[in-house]
């Protein structure tokens, strides 16, 4: 048993998220142009734009949008050319933050991130400076109520990594990403639909905020992602 449950933070951010419905549009459609781009239009043969049409559907893009966002990145129609960026930081009370970007300019991604930065108590770091503090790999996080057994042994017969039930009865499971599709595919066979499934970066350590610190790190966060050129935040923050 863990002893910090993530639920309320994972929650908390799904409720922001899906508050934020056509800047989400935006980041999914960044993403399928680039990874169309960089792997081809076809899903079967590209499995990071299978993972970005994931993000489509769970998002309610429209099949147009998508298609056109496919065609775009193949060069079949014309659109912007996106570029992917990281910037490595830290925010209130030194959490670590990474935050990948998807840009047409390169120099306005990295103003608006340094301001945003400073203006609410955090700064850019070098290459290299947090993201030794997290790992790449596949999540899913299943809301109170499963059992942990049934869930372990379908999870340890699919490529996971480790299984975590917190003290609330959500249970935390983590692969490789190159296992993410095949336990997708064995949870949802199950009837089971994860609070979340992604490829993501997870942080190996925590950094704990309460009171007016919690609050500041979410309005850092929260500008951030209303950023069109962010596309994702990851943090070693968590709230209390």
């Amino acid at each position: 048993m863990s002893g910090h449950s993530k639920w309320a933070n994972i929650q908390h951010r799904k409720g922001r998220q899906d508050a934020k419905r056509s800047n989400l549009w935006t980041k999914v459609i960044r993403e399928i142009i680039v990874a169309a781009r960089l792997g081809g239009g076809d899903p079967d043969m590209n499995p990071r734009l299978r993972l970005s049409l994931l993000k489509a559907r769970a998002a309610n893009v429209p099949k147009d949008t998508v298609k056109n966002a496919i065609l775009k990145g193949t060069g079949q129609l014309e659109g912007a050319n996106y570029e992917e960026i990281r910037y490595e930081g830290y925010g209130v009370g030194g959490a670590a933050l990474i935050i990948d970007c998807t840009t047409d300019n390169r120099t306005r991604t990295v103003a608006d991130v340094r301001h945003i930065l400073s203006k609410n108590g955090g700064n850019l770091g070098t290459d290299g400076s947090v993201s030794f503090m997290f790992k790449h790999c596949g999540y899913f996080l299943f809301a109170p109520g499963l059992k942990e057994d049934d869930v372990m042994e379908v999870a340890l017969d699919n490529g996971a990594d480790d299984v975590v039930t917190e003290e609330d009865g959500s249970i935390e499971v983590t692969c490789d990403p190159a296992a993410f599709e095949a336990l997708h595919k064995a949870f949802t066979d199950k009837g089971w639909e994860p609070e979340v499934a992604e490829v993501t970066w997870k942080s190996d350590s925590e950094t704990v905020l309460t009171g007016d610190d919690a609050e500041r790190m979410q309005r850092l966060i929260d500008a951030l992602e209303d950023l069109d050129d962010v596309s994702e935040v990851y943090t070693t923050a968590v709230f209390e």
